[in-house]
């Protein structure tokens, strides 16, 4: 029988939930702007459309972190399942480090491992969908929040982050959209995408918000002290004695090692409201249903966190420095882009695109496909973070690739402007 014959086969139909998810997706936005890219070029492709710098030899991890890794696999100690949450002496790593920045000290019970960030997102939106509830997320946002409540039948809410005041969080519209179903809000900082980091006084603003409302905030600091600027990384748990936080975050992104899938859930929150709540209980009922982080990734980090030299990372912040500086620079002379902010923080910088100053240019997804088509530079389309005719710059890249990278959209802008009137 060919193709099965007559046989009536019963699967095929789509999930929808997984659907909606996947209009989520920036990985997939971003890679078929990378299909674009014209393989006969001889120039290096410019990634300016994803933030993972561990390509490039300026951004090179620890060499502590290295060792770690490389003695627990040696060690033949780590070959084993993980526990559920996570193994008790990398939990408590993690407490201690967290703790560090706190007016308070978290305990291993308040920590749970997972398999990179993108997994405690995950986590964190199952358990928080219960029948009718909503999570608020910010626009322009990072879009796997969303992806994760879609799939889980969890509403999502979009307020507003305002460009005119350092993409700080419109509090007004937080409480507009708000009702007796509202359960969390979601920041990130410093964040992706706007690269703005937020000062005490604007979280403290947030924890009033969030306990006038009665929800949690859940706080994405995978970002944590990648900041450059006039401001200083201050972790929302500070504030947790006002309302409670619930901290995401890992090594990725400040030890510049995304591929080894190492995250956290901590409960940030002094008063213990979320375990109250049986939040802390369900987080663990689903970590013993869901994947681990690798074990020997897990068996490293007590001394990841503990050896990794302070000379690492400031040598890093100061090639994101320059980095940051050269992308805010060639932003400037680019006619048809703006930046509204200096990006101060994380790895990325959001502009806004003019399509009055462009010829045959439809919308900011057609400008990155032909960016990439024409001249190897792969941006991310401000249209997968909820913020139509913007665009997502990574300057987390060689400093001379990047310069490289901004001159070749600076002539495709050229190159594409409508002819200026004769007066």
């Amino acid at each position: 029988m060919e193709n099965g014959g007559d046989a009536k086969w019963r699967f095929g139909a789509a999930n929808p939930a997984v659907q909606a998810s996947g209009r989520q997706s920036l990985r997939a936005l971003v890679t078929r702007v990378f299909d674009c890219v014209d393989r006969s070029d001889l120039r290096p492709v410019a990634p300016l459309g994803h933030g993972d710098p561990s390509a490039f030899a300026c951004f090179r991890t620890a060499a502590a972190a290295e060792e770690a890794v490389s003695a627990a696999v040696l060690s033949g100690k780590h070959n084993r399942y993980s526990s559920a949450g996570g193994v008790p002496d990398a939990r408590s790593a993690v407490a201690a480090y967290l703790s560090r920045e706190l007016p308070y000290e978290l305990s291993t019970g308040d920590v749970f491992l997972t398999a990179g960030c993108n997994h405690a997102i995950e986590i964190m939106m199952a358990v928080l969908a219960s029948p009718g509830a909503n999570v608020l997320v910010p626009r322009p946002g990072y879009p796997m929040y969303e992806a994760r409540a879609a799939l889980c039948g969890l509403e999502f809410r979009r307020f507003d982050l305002l460009p005119e005041k350092e993409w700080e969080v419109d509090l007004d519209g937080v409480e507009a959209l708000a009702d007796e179903n509202t359960v969390a809000m979601v920041i990130v900082n410093p964040n992706n995408p706007c690269g703005c980091v937020y000062s005490y006084d604007h979280l403290a603003k947030i924890a009033e918000t969030a306990r006038k409302l009665g929800i949690m905030v859940i706080s994405d600091e995978v970002y944590d002290h990648c900041a450059f600027g006039s401001k200083p990384f201050v972790p929302m748990g500070v504030l947790g004695e006002i309302a409670p936080v619930v901290t995401i975050g890992g090594i990725s992104k400040r030890w510049m090692v995304p591929g080894w899938r190492l995250g956290w859930i901590a409960a940030t929150d002094p008063k213990g409201v979320l375990r109250d709540k049986n939040v802390l209980q369900s987080i663990m009922s689903y970590c013993a249903i869901s994947v681990d982080a690798v074990t020997f990734v897990q068996g490293a980090l007590p001394q990841i966190l503990a050896n990794t030299d302070k000379a690492f990372f400031e040598k890093a912040m100061e090639v994101m420095r320059e980095a940051a500086e050269i992308c805010y620079r060639k932003v400037e002379g680019i006619e048809c882009i703006t930046c509204p902010h200096k990006p101060e923080g994380s790895m990325f910088v959001m502009v806004k695109l003019d399509l009055s100053c462009l010829d045959g240019i439809a919308d900011d997804v057609d400008f990155c496909t032909k960016v990439a088509r024409e001249e190897s530079v792969v941006i991310c389309p401000g249209s997968g973070l909820g913020m139509k005719n913007w665009l997502r710059i990574t300057f987390a890249v060689d400093p001379g690739l990047l310069e490289d990278g901004m001159e070749r959209v600076k002539s495709f802008c050229q190159r594409h402007g409508k002819a200026k009137e004769l007066k």
